[in-house]
Protein backbone atom coordinates (compact mmCIF):
# COMPACT_ATOMS: atom_id res chain seq x y z
CA UNK A 1 0.00 0.00 0.00
CA UNK A 2 1.49 3.31 -1.06
CA UNK A 3 0.80 6.53 0.82
CA UNK A 4 1.12 9.94 -0.80
CA UNK A 5 1.47 13.32 0.90
CA UNK A 6 1.34 16.59 -1.04
CA UNK A 7 2.80 19.90 0.04
CA UNK A 8 3.80 23.22 -1.46
CA UNK A 9 0.40 24.77 -2.03
CA UNK A 10 0.10 28.46 -1.24
CA UNK A 11 -1.55 31.73 -2.18
CA UNK A 12 0.32 33.60 -4.90
CA UNK A 13 -0.28 36.41 -7.34
CA UNK A 14 -0.87 35.78 -11.01
CA UNK A 15 2.39 35.25 -12.85
CA UNK A 16 4.03 33.68 -9.84
CA UNK A 17 5.48 30.20 -9.40
CA UNK A 18 5.05 27.29 -7.03
CA UNK A 19 6.57 23.84 -6.74
CA UNK A 20 4.32 21.11 -5.42
CA UNK A 21 5.83 18.01 -3.85
CA UNK A 22 4.34 14.57 -3.36
CA UNK A 23 6.24 12.39 -0.93
CA UNK A 24 5.61 8.69 -1.37
CA UNK A 25 5.87 5.94 1.19
CA UNK A 26 7.14 3.45 -1.34
CA UNK A 27 9.43 3.30 -4.28
CA UNK A 28 8.63 5.43 -7.27
CA UNK A 29 8.77 2.90 -10.03
CA UNK A 30 10.26 4.19 -13.23
CA UNK A 31 7.77 2.47 -15.45
CA UNK A 32 4.47 3.00 -13.67
CA UNK A 33 2.30 6.06 -13.86
CA UNK A 34 2.23 8.96 -11.43
CA UNK A 35 0.36 12.17 -11.92
CA UNK A 36 -1.06 15.43 -10.69
CA UNK A 37 -4.73 16.31 -10.71
CA UNK A 38 -6.72 19.31 -9.54
CA UNK A 39 -10.25 20.13 -8.55
CA UNK A 40 -11.74 23.59 -8.27
CA UNK A 41 -14.95 24.27 -6.30
CA UNK A 42 -17.99 23.20 -8.27
CA UNK A 43 -15.91 21.54 -10.96
CA UNK A 44 -14.86 18.01 -11.74
CA UNK A 45 -11.38 16.75 -11.00
CA UNK A 46 -9.10 17.09 -14.01
CA UNK A 47 -5.79 15.57 -14.99
CA UNK A 48 -2.93 18.07 -15.11
CA UNK A 49 0.15 16.02 -15.87
CA UNK A 50 1.12 12.36 -15.83
CA UNK A 51 4.42 10.54 -16.30
CA UNK A 52 5.57 6.95 -16.76
CA UNK A 53 8.32 5.14 -18.65
CA UNK A 54 6.61 5.78 -22.00
CA UNK A 55 5.02 9.19 -21.81
CA UNK A 56 4.86 12.56 -20.18
CA UNK A 57 1.52 14.20 -20.83
CA UNK A 58 0.14 17.62 -19.93
CA UNK A 59 -3.25 19.20 -20.04
CA UNK A 60 -3.36 21.76 -22.86
CA UNK A 61 -4.02 24.64 -20.49
CA UNK A 62 -0.77 24.04 -18.58
CA UNK A 63 1.58 23.11 -21.42
CA UNK A 64 4.67 25.29 -21.42
CA UNK A 65 3.97 26.47 -17.86
CA UNK A 66 4.00 23.31 -15.71
CA UNK A 67 6.64 20.57 -15.50
CA UNK A 68 6.20 17.17 -13.85
CA UNK A 69 9.28 15.29 -12.70
CA UNK A 70 10.48 12.73 -10.19
CA UNK A 71 13.35 12.50 -7.71
CA UNK A 72 13.84 8.75 -7.46
CA UNK A 73 16.36 8.92 -4.62
CA UNK A 74 14.10 11.05 -2.43
CA UNK A 75 10.93 9.25 -3.66
CA UNK A 76 9.22 12.53 -4.46
CA UNK A 77 7.02 13.55 -7.38
CA UNK A 78 7.12 17.26 -8.22
CA UNK A 79 5.02 19.70 -10.16
CA UNK A 80 6.78 22.94 -11.05
CA UNK A 81 4.19 25.57 -11.86
CA UNK A 82 5.20 28.81 -13.56
CA UNK A 83 3.16 31.66 -14.97
CA UNK A 84 0.27 30.90 -12.65
CA UNK A 85 -3.16 32.17 -13.59
CA UNK A 86 -6.34 32.64 -11.57
CA UNK A 87 -7.80 29.65 -13.44
CA UNK A 88 -5.13 27.48 -11.79
CA UNK A 89 -6.78 27.99 -8.40
CA UNK A 90 -7.76 24.55 -7.10
CA UNK A 91 -6.95 21.73 -4.74
CA UNK A 92 -4.09 19.75 -6.25
CA UNK A 93 -3.73 16.01 -5.74
CA UNK A 94 -1.01 13.55 -6.63
CA UNK A 95 -1.81 9.99 -7.60
CA UNK A 96 0.03 6.77 -8.34
CA UNK A 97 -0.82 3.76 -10.43
CA UNK A 98 0.21 0.12 -10.47
CA UNK A 99 0.27 0.24 -14.23
CA UNK A 100 0.98 2.55 -17.14
CA UNK A 101 -0.63 5.93 -17.78
CA UNK A 102 -2.40 4.58 -20.85
CA UNK A 103 -4.75 2.66 -18.57
CA UNK A 104 -6.12 5.82 -16.98
CA UNK A 105 -6.20 3.94 -13.70
CA UNK A 106 -4.88 5.37 -10.45
CA UNK A 107 -4.78 3.32 -7.29
CA UNK A 108 -3.40 5.69 -4.68
CA UNK A 109 -4.27 9.31 -3.90
CA UNK A 110 -2.99 12.00 -1.60
CA UNK A 111 -5.10 14.35 0.50
CA UNK A 112 -4.37 17.42 -1.60
CA UNK A 113 -2.72 20.80 -1.26
CA UNK A 114 -4.48 24.11 -1.98
CA UNK A 115 -3.22 26.52 -4.63
CA UNK A 116 -4.83 29.94 -4.80
CA UNK A 117 -3.85 32.45 -7.47
CA UNK A 118 -5.02 36.05 -7.14
CA UNK A 119 -5.07 38.74 -9.79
Amino acid sequence: QMQLAESGGDSVQAGGSLRLSCVTSGDIYTKFCMGWFRQAPGKEREEIAVIDADITRYRDSVKGRFVIFKDYRKKILYLQMNGLKSDDTAMYFCAASRTYCASGQFDYWGQGTQVTVSL
